[in-house]
C-alpha cells in the first residue's frame, strides 16, 4: 500500500499505532448512527479491529481503508479507502471523519483520490457504497464524486435498507 497526497492530506496504510485514533472515530455518535457499533471499546479492541480489517486487506486484497493525515500538522483527522464486503460484487468506498473536522471538503478531497487510484492504480471497473437513507451528507458525497443511485438493498443483517450507490467505467 502506498501513501497518496492531495492538497491537504497524506492518504497513508493505518498501522497498529493508530488504535487510539480508531478507538475515538469507532466510538463518535455519527459512526455509530450512519456505520453502526463494531463492539471496539478499548485499546485491544481497536488493534484488533485493524488486525482483522484494514491490515489483513492490505494483505488479502492490496488495498483497504487508510488514515486521513492534515498535511500541514501530521494531525489524522479521519479514514477513507476501499473494501470487498462479501455481499457486494465490486469494491465499496468509505470515509469517516472525526467531527471537528467535518465539512470542510476533505471527504471529497480523499474519495477524489482514492477513487483515481482505485482506477488507475488497481484497474478498477466499477466501486460502489452504501448509505443508510437518512446520511444525506455522505449521499450527496457520492453523487458528486460520480456515483449514482442504484437500488435499494437490506443490510446483511437484515436490520435495515441501505442505499446503494456505483460508480462504472465507461464502457463496461
Amino acid at each position: 500500500m502506498k501513501t497518496l497526497h492531495t492538497e491537504r492530506l497524506n492518504i497513508r496504510p493505518l498501522r497498529l499505532a493508530d488504535a487510539g485514533f480508531m478507538l475515538r472515530l469507532l466510538n463518535e455518535p455519527s459512526w455509530l448512527r450512519f456505520i453502526g457499533d463494531r463492539g471496539v471499546h478499548t485499546l485491544e479492541d481497536a488493534e484488533r479491529y485493524l488486525q482483522q480489517g484494514a491490515l489483513e486487506n492490505y494483505a488479502r486484497l492490496g488495498f483497504g481503508f487508510c488514515a486521513l493525515d492534515l498535511r500541514s500538522s501530521g494531525v489524522t483527522v479521519g479514514m477513507c479507502g476501499l473494501t470487498q464486503r462479501d455481499y457486494l460484487d465490486s469494491p465499496d468506498i468509505g470515509f469517516a471523519f472525526l467531527p471537528e473536522h467535518a465539512g470542510q471538503g476533505l471527504a471529497f478531497e480523499a474519495a477524489s483520490a482514492v477513487m483515481q487510484d482505485a482506477r488507475e492504480a488497481l484497474g478498477l471497473r466499477r466501486i460502489l457504497a452504501t448509505t443508510r437513507l437518512d446520511n444525506q451528507a455522505s449521499q450527496k458525497l457520492l453523487l458528486k464524486l460520480g456515483l449514482q443511485f442504484e437500488r435499494i438493498i437490506r443490510s446483511p443483517d437484515g436490520s435495515r435498507d441501505l442505499q446503494l450507490y456505483a460508480w462504472q467505467a465507461s464502457g463496461s
